[in-house]
Parts: structure tokens; C-alpha cells; sequence
């Protein structure tokens, strides 16, 4: 799930630090052919903080630099593979959860870092929770937001219907793209058309997921959605649903719940938003309750992390870390 599912930047709101530039900026070549963007801004010589964007397929963007205060960490944002500045644009081929695993650990190795926090909303969360789960000793502590674990419960909420008890006209958009006997599991109707052969069909679908998601994103959302450019659009709803309909490359259902005693002893907080109609609180909550070093902030906010309240939770989360 994405962080908007969109480009737009977090929104200037007083509880956020000014923005700052990067001090490195560079392409990493990994394995399968891929290259990715990673930088970092802040203090290099700070508590070394690595940003997991979501999605997957939504890009990093400057402005999530400014949950951080830039006199204390040392940030580090990469675009995950297929995503944002990373090349190839938009591909799938040899683009698994355990791929973007490996990739952070690359990272990490390249910077000479010995353990740092994970930060991540929505699939962010879900892959520092993975990432954390291997890597346990590498992570000081995880600071999560609009947890989402790739369960086929979570996927059910939004794409099987669930969801639109509260935004029917919404689904309605989404959904009338697809015949009527191949609605009873739209990732796999949508799967066949966003990987066909026609541009404009790609485009058409790639747009109608991306406006479903952005729709249900905040709080103040109008219910329209927006347009989204085309170029983002078909990267984020192909790497997506290509994730999805892979089940997050786990290897079963609930595979995260079951591993919390791998980081049972890691610090962590689950700012959460009490609306959120993406990644609902249940979720969080079940996180929460197996996960004794854990705090739950619930907020009142939707699922967006540019919202006031959990925008202003994540800043309050890090000065404290960062002491």
C-alpha cells in the first residue's frame, strides 16, 4: 500500500522540520539487472535512520526528509526496485520482497552502518518488518505507520469489497472497468490488463488502481481521486498488483504475526491511523499486541502520513529517539 499513492509531497505543516538538501546522491547497481537511487541528507555523522517508501511502487520524495530533525540524523531514502529514479522504470523481473531485503542490506554494507532505525508507512512498514525479522541485529528500533502485513485478510478489505461500505461511488469506478465475471477477484482482472499489450488499456487500468487507492488516502479526501500522470501510474499499479498477486513473495499467510519473536527484544512504535480506510487499525492492533517492546499511537488521521496528527506523532517519535 502506498504512502498517498501519489507524488505529491508531504504537505508544509509546522510540526515538520525545513527541508534539506542531500549531501550524496547516487545509483547502486544490484543484483538482476536492476539500479537503484539511494541518498542521504542530515547529519553524517547522526543516527543513521533508513526511510522505506511504499507501494510497492510509490518512490521516495524529499519532503518525507522532513520527519527528521537534519541536526541529528543522518537520513537515508532509496527508491526501491522499479520504483522512482531506480532503473529499470516500472520492472517486475527479478523485483521480490526478498530482492528489496537484500538491497538494504546493501546499503547498509556500503555506508558502513552497524545498526540503524527503520522507518516505513503502509508496504514500508510491511518491509521493515520483514527486513527487521531478517536482520534483526541490524535494527535499532522500528517506527511504523499505517502497518499493512500482507495478509490476503488486508488484500480482501480493499480489493474484495469491504472497503467500499464506505465509499461505494469509488468502487463503483473501480470496478466497472473489469466484466462482471471476473469482479470476484479484481487484482488477478486487473493483473491481465496491466501487463497486455496496449499502451492505452495499461494506462487506462494503471490509472483506475491508482485512483482507487488515492481516493480512500486521507481524511479530506473529495472522492475523486484525481488524475495521476501516466508515466507514475503504470509503475505503481504494475509494481503493485505484482506484488500482490504474489502474496508478497511470503511463504504463507500471516507469515509476519507469526514471526514477531524474531525482534520480540527491538524497540518499536505503530503510529496508526483510528480512519484509516487503506490499512484499518485491526491490523496494528494485532501487530501491537504480539510485539512486547512495541508502543501504539493511535491517531486521529486517515491513512496518509501527511495528515496533522500523524504527522505530528512521527516528528515527536523521532526528537525522542534522537536525544
Amino acid at each position: 500500500m502506498p504512502e498517498h499513492a501519489s507524488q505529491n509531497d508531504v504537505k508544509p505543516r509546522p510540526t515538520l522540520y525545513p527541508a534539506c538538501d542531500a549531501f550524496d546522491q547516487r545509483m547502486l547497481d544490484v543484483s538482476g539487472g536492476h539500479r537503484i537511487y539511494m541518498e542521504q541528507s542530515g547529519n553524517p555523522d547522526g543516527e543513521p535512520v533508513v526511510v522505506l517508501h511504499g507501494g510497492p511502487g510509490g518512490g521516495s520524495n524529499p519532503a518525507m526528509r522532513r520527519f527528521f530533525d537534519p541536526e541529528r540524523y543522518r537520513v537515508i531514502l532509496f527508491d526501491q526496485r522499479g520504483a522512482g529514479k531506480s532503473r529499470p522504470y516500472a520492472e517486475v523481473e527479478n523485483n521480490t520482497t526478498w530482492d528489496l531485503v537484500a538491497d538494504i542490506e546493501t546499503i547498509r554494507t556500503l555506508l558502513g552502518i552497524e545498526k540503524w532505525v527503520v522507518f516505513g508507512g503502509s508496504w514500508g512498514a510491511t518491509l521493515s518488518l520483514i527486513y527487521a525479522q531478517t536482520h534483526p541485529d541490524r535494527v535499532r528500533a522500528l517506527v511504523l505507520r499505517g502497518v499493512f502485513t500482507m495478509t490476503r485478510a488486508e488484500l480482501d478489505w480493499f480489493y474484495g469489497g469491504a472497503a467500499r461500505t464506505f465509499w461505494p461511488e469509488a468502487w463503483d469506478a473501480f470496478t466497472e472497468l473489469v466484466p462482471e465475471d471476473e469482479r470476484d477477484d479484481l487484482i488477478a482482472a486487473y493483473h491481465k490488463r496491466l501487463f497486455g499489450k496496449i499502451d492505452a488499456d495499461i494506462v487506462r487500468f494503471a490509472r483506475a488502481w491508482t485512483r482507487w487507492e488515492n481516493t480512500l488516502a486521507s481524511l479530506d479526501s473529495n472522492g475523486l481521486g484525481g488524475i495521476t500522470p501516466a508515466y507514475y501510474a503504470r509503475a505503481f499499479a504494475r509494481l503493485e498488483n505484482h506484488y500482490f498477486i504474489n502474496n508478497g513473495f511470503l511463504r504463507e499467510d500471516g507469515q509476519i504475526l507469526k514471526d514477531m519473536p524474531r525482534i520480540s527484544r527491538i524497540p518499536g512504535h505503530i503510529v496508526q491511523g483510528r480512519y484509516d480506510m487503506i490499512c484499518p487499525p485491526q491490523t496494528a492492533y494485532d501487530l501491537h499486541k504480539a510485539w512486547p517492546e512495541s508502543q501504539l499511537h493511535m491517531v486521529k488521521s486517515g491513512h496518509a502520513m501527511s495528515e496533522p496528527e500523524t504527522a505530528a506523532k512521527l516528528v515527536e517519535i523521532m526528537d525522542r529517539l534522537g536525544r
